[in-house]
């Protein structure tokens, strides 16, 4: 079968650790092109503006996005208008009404549009969804504590308007939570604490509706945290390890027996969308986080420097 052309775009640590090797072991989707200021893939052809590769390259249909948020709009609606499907690295834009205005464009078109969430695809998100489903939530808590110098090695973007500083991760733990929970949930407080040189949160304490809440923190050191802890009226579940890792009532369960990662997982999606004709525009997980900077109240910490 031959593979879908796809033009990556924003060369960066998230697309040469994640998005490369996904899509070299993809059987769906060929990587043709890249562009990026000056981000390059050995023995793929390289562009650094996306104009002139939009006008040279007309055989490749599908762009996949992964430049920080805030530039990426433009990138998606020049994409969207010259016909080409797009994919959206998480998450999807820097406002809210900006992937309302893509969604719009790519309907109009009759364009594939994906807004992808890595960590819902993490292994044991389905399995917790299932034994979740009939299940009345008590309490729920999330810890989401890792250090951004070592998933974020100096890049200044995430502390920058629109970079979203600790909810760059905390993203992941909240598009998890809104697929599992079999009911939705709002946000009615936060605490946000801003590095005082900085001008996104570094760490953030949140509260929804029905006895749900979340430590984010961006300064651990170390181990890193990545759970979500739920009582339910019918036993205790817990997702480690970023959703991979499911244990029922205290004792690990197998789930299902999945080989796929993450983001293999989101080109597979994307293959599928892209022959359907449809798209995935879930913005559940930035609602939350849009609501937290609305509601939240802020708190000066210590200076941060990478």
């Amino acid at each position: 079968m031959t593979r879908t052309k796809v033009a990556l775009v924003g060369i960066g640590k998230i697309a040469l650790d994640q998005h490369v090797p996904a899509l070299n072991a993809s059987p769906d989707f060929e990587l043709a092109a890249t562009i990026s200021r000056s981000g390059k893939v050995d023995g793929v052809p390289a562009w650094t503006d996306f104009a002139t590769f939009l006008t040279e390259r007309p055989d490749i249909p599908v762009v996949s996005l992964c430049m920080p948020p805030v530039p990426r709009y433009a990138y998606a609606e020049a994409a969207l208008l010259a016909g080409r499907h797009v994919m959206l690295e998480k998450p999807p834009g820097a406002t809210l009404a900006e992937v309302h205005a893509l969604e719009a464009i790519a309907k109009s078109k009759g364009l594939t549009l994906y807004a992808t969430w890595h960590s819902r695809m993490a292994h044991a998100v389905a399995p917790a969804k299932a034994w979740l489903k009939d299940k009345t939530i008590r309490k729920a808590h999330i810890t989401w504590r890792e250090d951004v110098r070592k998933w974020h090695p100096g890049q200044d973007w995430v502390f920058q308007p629109g970079g979203m500083g600790v909810f760059d991760p905390g993203i992941n733990a909240l598009s998890i939570l809104t697929e599992i929970l079999p009911r939705p949930v709002h946000l009615t407080k936060a605490t946000l604490e801003f590095p005082s040189n900085r001008q996104t949160p570094i760490a953030a304490q949140l509260t929804f509706s029905t006895n749900v809440t979340a430590d984010f923190d961006w300064r651990q050191e170390g181990p890193q945290t990545w759970d979500i802890d739920i009582q339910t009226d019918k036993g205790q579940l817990a997702l480690r390890m970023g959703g991979n890792v499911l244990e029922i009532d205290g004792k690990p369960s197998a789930g299902e027996n999945t080989i796929m990662g993450e983001y293999p997982a989101l080109y597979a999606r994307m293959a599928d969308l892209v022959r359907t004709g449809a798209s995935d525009v879930d913005l559940a997980p930035m609602v939350h986080v849009a609501d937290a900077l609305t509601l939240g109240d802020r708190r000066i910490t210590d200076a941060f420097d990478f």
